[in-house]
């Protein structure tokens, strides 16, 4: 009994510790994609509200809780509240099973730097990861807003297309790791002694475009084009509630994403043992935020693509390569 309440205890604190840490970079990936951007663009960025405008962030968040906001007539208000709820609870959900590290003791108790570790854990973060999309959905059609309604259209449409495919990208790493952990998948990796980008680099490019998608990142983010639809499924949303959404899916998204894809492809937190006992863990978060800072570079980069190029794409290039990359890693596995 003294064991099972120290393992919740144990439990609690990681979850309550891992749920600021998240929101706490989520915040402060904002300032620093507006410092990236005015530095690509030849502009200064933030600067004026704390040193470097380190305080932005918190200016913001202030701005977003005092501005008003307003419910559009004819909303259907419990599905308009459940949208908020669908899009911030499975990108957090994501991070339970990432591990961050190896275990280690902490006075005679074995602690793991991760909050759940299930043999299932890729099935559950693409679980996670189709659910998040509902939250686009149920926001667009509670609004009563036809431009909300069309965003959110456009982004079940490149979901139901790159889901496919980012399952298909991740099932080569499956077959050669012979597990649907995460903490097995690197381990695997660290026990070979070959990271599975250099098996698998068209899994990865696959897996890129569709790390894209999911996030609704340049050049994927016709579902808020503000041109043609006013930042689209979310015009309806206003302060907090509007910031939910993309502290959600271009932040928090982005982190478990590229999370997972440095768990998948590069070893997870392997790597030479030069900062010491922190190296994995120091390793671990200098190749996420590497992938973090790549998404955004590409951000500020390229321009959006058409809603029909997106889809066409999906179904007629990268879906038969998907397959095919699938089909090889099991031939060679099996011939080998």
């Amino acid at each position: 009994m003294a064991q099972v309440s120290l393992d919740l205890i144990v439990t609690l604190i990681k979850v309550l510790l891992l749920l600021g840490i998240l929101l706490g970079l989520g915040a402060y990936l904002t300032w620093f994609e507006r410092k990236l951007a005015g530095h690509i663009q030849a502009r200064m960025g933030p600067k004026l509200v704390g040193p470097f405008g380190l305080l932005q962030p918190l200016a913001d968040g202030i701005k977003l809780l005092t501005k008003e906001s307003i419910i559009p007539r004819g909303a259907d208000r419990p599905v308009y509240y459940l949208a908020i709820v669908l899009s911030l609870a499975p990108a957090l959900l994501l991070f339970s099973v990432i591990p961050f590290g190896p275990g280690f003791n902490l006075f005679g108790y074995e602690v793991k730097p991760v909050i759940s570790d299930v043999n299932i854990a890729l099935i559950f973060i693409f679980a996670m990861g189709s659910l998040a999309v509902y939250g686009t959905i149920f926001s667009g059609w509670a609004s009563n807003s036809k431009y909300a309604f069309i965003g959110s259209l456009r982004k079940s449409a490149v979901m139901i297309a790159y889901e496919v495919i980012l399952g298909f990208s991740v099932l080569g790493v499956v077959l050669l790791a012979g597990t649907l952990s995460t903490v097995g998948i690197v381990e695997a990796q660290i026990k070979s002694g070959v990271w599975y980008i250099l098996y698998q680099p068209v899994a990865f490019l696959l897996y890129l475009f569709c790390m894209l998608a999911e996030s609704g990142r340049v050049p994927f983010d016709i579902q808020e084009a503000e041109a043609e639809l006013v930042t689209g499924y979310n015009v309806e949303y206003g302060g907090m509630r509007f910031g939910v959404f993309p502290l959600a899916e271009w932040y928090l998204n982005v982190m478990a994403l590229s999370a997972l894809a440095v768990i998948l492809f590069f070893g997870g937190w392997s790597g030479p043992n030069i900062f010491g006992p922190f190296s994995p863990y120091l390793w671990f978060l200098i190749k996420t935020f590497s992938l973090v800072f790549f998404v955004l570079w590409l951000h500020w980069t390229l321009p959006r693509f058409q809603a029909r190029d997106i889809t066409e794409i999906a179904w007629k290039v990268l879906l038969p390569l998907a397959l095919a990359n699938v089909v090889l890693t099991a031939v060679v596995l099996y011939v080998l």
